[in-house]
């Protein structure tokens, strides 16, 4: 994923633009997210799920339209196959996410979840992890791995929620893990705090190993 996660970096900071740019991978990466699931989607709905203005939306449409990863029509900005190609190489490893209420193991209001697929092996201590968050203003993030049918805390193998079997089944169900898996959870009082900010953290997580 490192070479995918350069391009995204890339595509950020095109050489040219002298803007001062108000997105950064991240947002890139909910974008392409969007486009996955959607046939077309429109400026204004880039505007309010990434948090960022119609001009920022415009030069992040034009850099990936530079790659040749985006088109637009009249009915909206759509994937090119080379967009669905690189997309896809992005969801092949990062498979599914979810929202979870506050619980034993995350206390904050809002709670994202990503996981990502066979990827235990690198985590030490999911120290960086909670820093890639913080970074982009989560108060907290917590690291599991997928052990033996279990989640477990790094370095440790007892049952991280066996107190706790209503979180346990909501991240069974929506992350749908299997072993060496990792599920990365970071947490704010914003919900779109928590949802970039864990967006960061896995795409750290996967740049640097």
């Amino acid at each position: 994923m490192q070479n995918e996660i350069k391009k995204l970096l890339n595509i950020v900071t095109r050489k040219g633009s002298s803007k001062i740019l108000t997105f950064s991978t991240p947002h890139v990466f909910k974008l392409l997210q969007m486009l996955s699931k959607q046939k077309y989607v429109s400026r204004i709905s880039f505007c309010n799920e990434l948090h960022i203005g119609e001009g920022s939306v415009r030069t992040l449409i034009s850099h990936l339209k530079q790659d040749g990863m985006v088109d637009s029509i009249r009915s909206g900005t759509f994937l090119t196959p080379k967009g669905k190609k690189f997309a896809k190489k992005f969801s092949d490893t990062i498979t599914s996410q979810c929202t979870i209420e506050s619980c034993n193991i995350v206390r904050e209001k809002f709670n994202h979840a990503f996981l990502v697929k066979n990827h235990a092996g690198i985590i030490c201590d999911g120290m960086d992890q909670r820093d890639f968050a913080i970074l982009y203003g989560a108060k907290s993030a917590t690291t599991l791995l997928f052990e033996n049918n279990h989640f477990v805390f790094p370095n440790e193998s007892k049952d991280a929620l066996a107190d706790d079997l209503k979180t346990k089944e909501i991240l069974l169900e929506k992350l749908m893990p299997e072993e060496n898996d990792t599920v990365i959870i970071t947490s704010s009082d914003d919900p779109f705090v928590a949802e970039i900010s864990a967006i960061n953290s896995v795409l750290c997580t996967l740049a640097i190993n």
